[in-house]
């Protein structure tokens, strides 16, 4: 069982987007490894029984994130541990498809709903002198993902955001990490929103990048494979910035790290079927 340092507590989780997917195999591992887990979920709970509890919580509002981290913080008086999950992609298309609108709405729950739920958690985190904030990133994060700009983009973002974070507040008994799963078996590509406007001159690149981006994830780790990494970030005594989950992942981490820019690049266009379109 999980405890707080010099108590016979629990440790307090709290995990965004937990209502199903990575978010829901994460709060259940924390749980079983002996955390007091509350989820949330923007839409609420699905009926069912699960060993932690559920909140509401929308992490594009700034009342809706005061009102879930106050809760928590009064019934418990502390977060130990944060797990920025809640996200959702946008179907595979050109850059140019999607309105400023629409990549402003990817961000804001992407990337700006972590900052708001960690901005909201810190200054618990700094009080008690401890606290680790675990970030769902992505391969897309350090790789590019054509016809996933903007997916791509936000997950960059969380990359960039929490290694900085990470040096700023290491000194204050506070962790950061990021988690790279590759393609996980969730229901994120079923659920995400198509383009605003789609080009007939992108309609081939995005159909042969959208078939193989969709068996990637068929064939992908599972979300439990993302939840033991988690948990792993969560509790390792010297955490790594970064956490790869599957040997795809590692594999393409390698490879992004010592190959040749030109071999990385020719090698993605290949894997994403880029080189059979014919050049206009």
């Amino acid at each position: 069982m999980t405890k707080q340092r010099g108590t016979d507590k629990k440790q307090i989780a709290l995990v965004t987007g937990a209502s199903s997917g990575i978010g829901k195999a994460t709060a259940e591992r924390l749980a079983n490894a002996g955390y007091k887990v509350y989820g949330t979920s923007r839409r609420g709970a699905p009926a069912g029984q699960r060993p932690f509890e559920m909140l509401p919580l929308d992490v594009t509002n700034d009342d809706s994130v005061t009102a879930a981290v106050n809760e928590v913080i009064r019934r418990e008086g502390r977060i130990d541990l944060l797990v920025n999950n809640a996200g959702f992609s946008l179907a595979t298309a050109g850059a140019e498809e999607s309105s400023i609108e629409q990549v402003q709405s990817i961000f804001d729950t992407n990337f700006f709903g972590i900052v708001r739920m960690t901005r909201a958690v810190l200054p618990h985190m700094r009080k008690q002198n401890s606290g680790r904030i675990v970030n769902i990133g992505s391969i897309v994060g350090f790789l590019p993902a054509p016809f996933m700009a903007f997916y791509s983009a936000t997950k960059h973002a969380v990359e960039g955001y929490s290694q900085s974070l990470d040096h700023e507040v290491r000194t204050l008994g506070i962790r950061v990490a990021v988690i790279e799963p590759a393609g996980t078996s969730t229901q994120i590509d079923a659920n995400a929103i198509e383009a605003d406007s789609q080009l007939e001159v992108y309609r081939q690149g995005r159909e042969i990048v959208g078939k193989r981006l969709s068996a990637m994830i068929d064939n992908g780790d599972s979300p439990s494979d993302v939840a033991e990494v988690v948990l792993k970030a969560a509790t390792a005594a010297r955490p790594s910035l970064r956490y790869t989950v599957g040997k795809e992942a590692r594999k393409l981490r390698l490879i992004s790290s010592f190959a040749p820019a030109g071999m990385v690049d020719s090698a993605l266009r290949k894997q994403m079927g880029l080189n059979t379109l014919v050049k206009r």
